[in-house]
């Protein structure tokens, strides 16, 4: 289990909803929403007890369908979305962290998802040309006015990070992190001492640890591990990040309920010191803190 803001329990594993929207974050599906609807019940039904969604999935599509789904929420259940970027096509965006946006999008929000109060409201994004504290002290006053409950930042530097925390209480961060994209360690080791959960997005790498690369040093060690544990490398990949800090909370998505099976059937592979050290070894070094235009987080 992991605490957010030190109010909240959740387990190890979460549930993101990127990939129950269309290609490039736009649009729905082109598949049965009722489908759609049995996957995200399932996970809950699963013990999945954190829920990760965004108003620019779609955009709105995805926060809509968490709302059919699951409203009322169950007790115990934490709905996480994010706001501060406009999605205007598919894989394309842009930042809007001005005060009076912060707001519009924060209440859409609380429509879209049934609630009074949304439990984490991340920062999708810095907005450079605003000041971090307009956009902290904006999150802030809708935390005292009751709309949030805890603030999250998303694709953000441990530099930047320090300063927030001297802004607001930052409960959550999310950047993009997996076994073979480790850019943002020094982010995760300021998480693991300040006590901050650290939401790693594209945890298998966007799908490129879940089997079918050309044999590579990481592919073959993922392979065999896989294999020694009757697991497939993506388990292999989800296991890692739960061994390798306590304030990782993965959250993968998906919209096969088979999928989902094995996800969250990684929270229970056990992996030995000597694998750990054969995991820990594998990095490619290259991807930045800052993601891309997908923002697939």
């Amino acid at each position: 289990m992991l605490s957010l803001g030190g109010t909240l329990t959740v387990g190890r594993l979460g549930f993101g909803t990127g990939g129950l929207v269309g290609p490039g974050y736009w649009g729905p599906r082109h598949e049965d929403p009722e489908r759609l609807l049995a996957v995200l019940r399932r996970s809950v039904d699963r013990g999945v007890t954190l829920i990760d969604t965004a108003d620019n999935y779609g955009p709105d599509v995805a926060e809509e369908l968490v709302a059919r789904a699951l409203h009322p929420y169950p007790e115990g259940l934490v709905i996480a979305t994010k706001g501060g970027v406009v999605r205007t096509g598919p894989n394309v965006w842009h930042i809007a962290g001005r005060p009076e946006q912060l707001r519009a999008m924060c209440d859409a929000s609380l429509r879209r998802l049934r609630t009074d109060t949304i439990d984490l409201y991340q920062l999708h994004r810095l907005d450079p040309d605003v000041p971090m504290a307009d956009q902290l002290g904006t999150l802030l006053e809708l935390q005292q006015a009751g709309k949030i409950r805890h603030i999250g930042l998303d694709s953000i530097g441990a530099a930047e990070l320090a300063r927030a925390r001297q802004v607001a209480p930052i409960a959550s961060v999310q950047n993009r992190y997996n076994l073979m994209d480790r850019a943002s360690e020094d982010v995760l080791k300021l998480c693991e001492r300040t006590g901050t959960a650290f939401l790693p997005w594209f945890p298998l790498g966007n799908g490129t640890l879940t089997g079918g690369r050309p044999t590579t040093p990481a592919a073959d060690a993922l392979t065999s591990i896989a294999t020694a544990h009757d697991a497939t490398t993506g388990q292999i990949a989800l296991a890692w990040l739960l061994h390798h800090s306590p304030a990782l909370l993965p959250t993968p998505g998906t919209s096969s309920p088979d999928h989902l099976d094995e996800n969250l059937a990684a929270a229970r592979i056990n992996l030995t010191e000597e694998e750990l050290a054969r995991l820990d070894a594998l990095t490619d070094g290259t991807a930045s803190t800052g993601g891309t235009g997908g923002t697939g987080d």
